[in-house]
């Protein structure tokens, strides 16, 4: 979604929360858990077991802390079962807002929707999908707009079919989230020069190719040429610049400490990246910067980590999204059983790089 940054909110003060179980309130199913130390037991707030003494519950915002902190699911309320009603309300209006997004959508009327009072709609959709619901609609009318641009559409043209009220809406944040004016967008990359080069390593042939904020495209592939129509492909009318490094003098520096680092004997470049996605993208890309070589994280960590932990699906979709291999190191990121999970330039290369920086981090690879 392209949604401008946010910050995680709190959950309730534990008064609110102690009512909540203490009413059976389904409406915050999903929001939080509690377990009641003298069972051992996590529930759902609306479980229908005998209300535990407060002295004795302990409130989480996930069931996986709950089961961190040793407590097992409730066999009655069955926790770690299927969404909750809440839940798929909340779901719903997505849908709702996806199909409108073009409207004017006070919360009021979202709320009704889910049959949640404002405030607390506001905050339990946020808990579900990681923005608040005026940031979810922007990101689905910026998904709109590019789509329009990307077909042609005239530029005004294309912001009022995304259901932006003005020009001015589109030419602050979702424009960063374009990575460039919507005028430029649409034109392909129009008045942006872009350097590439391309070098065989150690994985395979790998382009790097940089704009003057920073590396921008970062991919492996098959050979030269198939790279540079990917390359072209996402920007096509964007003027390539392939060799010499005039252009960009950082690249040839950058080029090099990147087969070093792909070939185990230098750390991962510290390069500077433009980033282009939609604001949860990159949230999720900056929490991999800091993944460090050799760990690795579960996509449900990663999105816990950019305060979503529901948004587990969108964080490995952002994984995947990833246009910079290795330098956003995605490959760090398995499934939670411990499988390797997907990567966009093959299993292979994934294996390759996590065994290469383990046997770094062990000693059993030369390290710089």
């Amino acid at each position: 979604m392209a949604v401008p940054e946010t910050t995680p909110q709190p959950m309730p003060s534990e008064s609110r929360l102690w009512r909540a179980v203490a009413e059976r309130d389904a409406a915050f199913d999903g929001t939080f858990w509690y377990g009641t130390a003298a069972t051992g037991v996590f529930c759902r707030p609306s479980c229908a077991s005998r209300p535990a003494r407060r002295a004795n519950v302990r409130f989480f915002a996930s069931p996986a802390a709950a089961e961190a902190a040793g407590f097992r699911a409730c066999k009655r309320c069955r926790p770690l079962a299927a969404r909750s009603a809440v839940a798929e309300r909340i779901e719903a209006v997505a849908r709702y807002i996806d199909a409108h997004a073009d409207e004017p959508l006070p919360l009021a009327r979202l709320a009704a929707r889910a049959r949640l009072s404002a405030t607390h709609f506001q905050r339990v959709f946020k808990a579900h999908l990681g923005v608040s619901p005026k940031a979810y609609q922007d990101g689905v009318r910026l998904g709109r707009l590019r789509a329009g641009l990307k077909a042609g559409a005239p530029v005004l043209e294309a912001i009022t079919a995304a259901g932006f009220s003005s020009t001015s809406r589109v030419y602050g944040a979702p424009a960063r989230e374009l990575g460039m004016r919507p005028s430029a967008y649409r034109a392909g990359g129009t008045g942006e020069t872009i350097a590439y080069a391309c070098r065989a390593t150690a994985l395979g042939p790998l382009m790097m190719a940089a704009t003057a904020r920073g590396v921008c495209f970062a991919q492996f592939g098959a050979s030269e040429e198939a790279l540079t129509q990917q390359l072209a492909a996402e920007f096509p009318k964007a003027e390539l610049v392939r060799s010499p490094f005039a252009e960009s003098p950082a690249l040839e520096a950058w080029l090099r400490a990147f087969e070093a680092h792909v070939a185990g004997t230098a750390p991962r470049p510290d390069v500077s990246l433009d980033l282009r996605g939609t604001a949860f993208q990159i949230r999720v890309w900056r929490f991999l910067l800091g993944i460090p070589a050799g760990e690795v994280a579960s996509y449900g960590e990663v999105a816990a980590g950019v305060g979503a932990p529901r948004a587990v699906r969108a964080a490995a979709s952002a994984c995947a999204a990833n246009r910079i291999a290795v330098l956003v190191p995605c490959h760090r990121v398995l499934r939670g059983d411990g499988g390797l999970g997907g990567y966009r330039w093959g299993i292979e290369r994934k294996r390759a790089l996590l065994d290469r920086e383990r046997g770094v981090r062990r000693g059993t690879l030369a390290a710089p």
